[in-house]
């Protein structure tokens, strides 16, 4: 979905894709897909797919039940995503790496190049059924990891809506990052499991839901489709901590065309305009 920030990051990345793939075996075909700021690199070999990340080396080791490899071990079957088949993980001066081995995805993201939409991808009743289903799973399994942390929260609620925080978040498991880059068109699979775990209720809907606010017709077919979930008073709490973290990433300069459209439906939920955005370093 992105590109690396400068050439330095290019190159180390591209390097420690192939020593991956060296070390798995691996021939890797076809064009380099970049994650964001060029933290993660993925390509095609064969019918699999070798994703590689990177962190700081004081962030060195997965954590139980967390991350990619966690959602191999606890999340059903029935919660369509890529399989995990192997893993490579190191270290150098600097950095951690980690490599994954993970299906090859051949049904299109629906939004390859951006997390939000600027037009209907119309995807049948069919696929909104399956994510609904897909939901309800995951929000049956024993999540290990909070996603979204309390103390974000006291301190994005007033700060990027105006409002109070709440007393009480009700939370669920979820996937974390559910936006249009990390979802397939029919048939339907997650992408990326990097945030799942503990989330507030109601915040994948919401989350899906404000990356869609440019396309009414989609973001009311998700309010609908969600209406047991986003029309409820912890819902509501999910989807106003969705927008919390988009008008945070709009304060850090991104989603310059959905800001107003954000601001909005904030001020639609709560009847208080939020702030304008300003630039933030706040960390969920």
């Amino acid at each position: 979905m992105n590109s690396p920030v400068n050439e330095k990051v290019q190159a180390l990345m591209e390097a420690a894709h192939d020593r991956a793939a060296k070390a798995l075996g691996l021939t890797c075909t076809g064009p380099l897909a970049w994650g964001f700021l060029g933290v993660t690199l993925g390509r095609r070999a064969g019918d699999r797919w070798l994703r590689v990340s990177r962190t700081a080396k004081r962030n060195a080791g997965r954590k139980q039940g967390e991350g990619i490899v966690g959602a191999s071990e606890l999340v059903p079957d029935g919660v369509p995503r890529p399989r995990l088949y192997e893993v490579h993980d190191w270290t150098d001066v600097e950095w951690a790496f980690e490599a994954e081995v993970l299906d090859y995805v051949t049904q299109p993201i629906v939004s390859p190049d951006r997390a939000d939409i600027d037009r209907d991808p119309g995807l049948p009743d069919e696929w909104w059924a399956d994510l609904r289903q897909a939901l309800a799973l995951l929000a049956e399994v024993e999540g290990v990891k909070t996603t979204v942390r309390d103390g974000w929260i006291e301190r994005a609620f007033p700060q990027f809506l105006g409002i109070p925080a709440p007393a009480k978040v009700e939370r669920v498991t979820g996937h974390g990052d559910l936006h249009w880059g990390n979802l397939t068109a029919a048939p339907l699979c997650l992408l990326d499991w990097e945030r799942w775990g503990l989330v507030p209720f109601g915040y994948d809907a919401g989350l899906l839901h404000a990356n869609s606010l440019l396309v009414p017709d989609v973001a009311a077919r998700i309010r609908r489709e969600f209406a047991p979930t986003l029309d409820t008073p912890a819902g509501r709490i999910g989807e106003l901590a969705a927008l919390a973290e988009m008008l945070q990433a709009v304060a850090r300069g991104w989603y310059p065309d959905l800001a107003p459209r954000l601001v909005a439906r904030a001020e639609a939920l709560t009847g208080v305009r939020p702030p304008v955005p300003v630039r933030s370093e706040v960390s969920a």
